[in-house]
């Protein structure tokens, strides 16, 4: 007999059919135009799977019993993840991955259709243009940085000023700078119903955006230097919702600046 970590992993079919049933309980015919199999490559593999108690068939269908619906989860967070990786494999080996925090970390493999926005050398100190455009089309923003963009002060404050909510986390030495250097913007945007700041006493080495309609990372290098010529971007939902539980993670951390700008 098979022991279980070679049935789940020395075979794409059956890891298929796990990670395909974790969504729930299916038809042979079904699965067959689910995975585009026939019955002689697919069928000893179920019988093998039924065998080691991981998938059970009732009324017609097949599923998963609780072990194999274990299994299937942590197939499934695991091939999602290298999946991850593999599209911008280069990026993630080159940036300091671990500077999130680790219950983020070991949620990459949500972040879906990932694609990697790059800057020439000349652009470097600018904002994306596609990264700008996908920001103006959203409803509500949230941000967090440990850097100041001469340009972020004004945009932030004409999307509160036409009613959108957004949302900012900045490090202390970046509200230091946007106190001194743009203190009228700061108390104009504080002023609007659904805009709001908070200050965290972290040191925070990335900045993210997040948005109903995107998300969007940059890390800093190995080496300490934060890359601005690079960034990850993903519209997919389950990205979305980390973006999101990022932004909760640090707001727990941070203060409110109250509408006079002070903590």
């Amino acid at each position: 007999m098979l022991n279980l970590l070679t049935v789940v992993t020395t075979s794409e079919k059956r890891k298929r059919l796990l990670i395909l049933l974790h969504e729930g309980p299916l038809l042979w015919d079904e699965i067959k135009i689910r995975l585009n199999v026939s019955a002689s490559g697919m069928l000893p593999q179920i019988k093998i799977l039924e065998e080691e108690g991981l998938i059970v068939k009732k009324d017609r269908k097949y599923s998963l019993t609780d072990i194999g619906r274990l299994i299937a989860y942590h197939l499934k967070t695991f091939d999602n993840t290298l999946k991850v990786i593999e599209q911008q494999k280069k990026y993630w080996q080159e940036h300091d991955c671990e500077a999130l925090p680790h219950d983020i970390f070991v949620r990459i493999g949500e972040i879906q259709n990932s694609r990697t926005l790059e800057k020439g050398l000349e652009e470097s100190f600018e904002p994306h243009k596609q990264l700008l455009e996908m920001i103006i089309q959203s409803k509500k923003v949230a941000c967090i940085s440990p850097i100041v963009h001469p340009i972020y002060p004004k945009f932030f404050r004409s999307l509160a000023k036409e009613g959108r909510e957004v949302r900012l986390i900045l490090t202390k030495k970046a509200y230091s700078k946007i106190q001194n250097e743009y203190y009228d913007m700061l108390l104009e945007g504080l002023q609007y119903e659904k805009a709001s700041l908070s200050i965290c006493d972290t040191d925070i080495r990335f900045a993210f955006i997040v948005t109903d309609i995107h998300f969007s990372m940059s890390l800093f290098m190995k080496s300490g230097v934060f890359d601005s010529t690079r960034e990850i971007v993903s519209n997919d939902s389950s990205a979305i919702r980390l973006g999101e539980d990022l932004f909760s993670h640090y707001l727990k951390k941070s203060y409110p600046v109250n509408k006079e700008g002070a903590l």
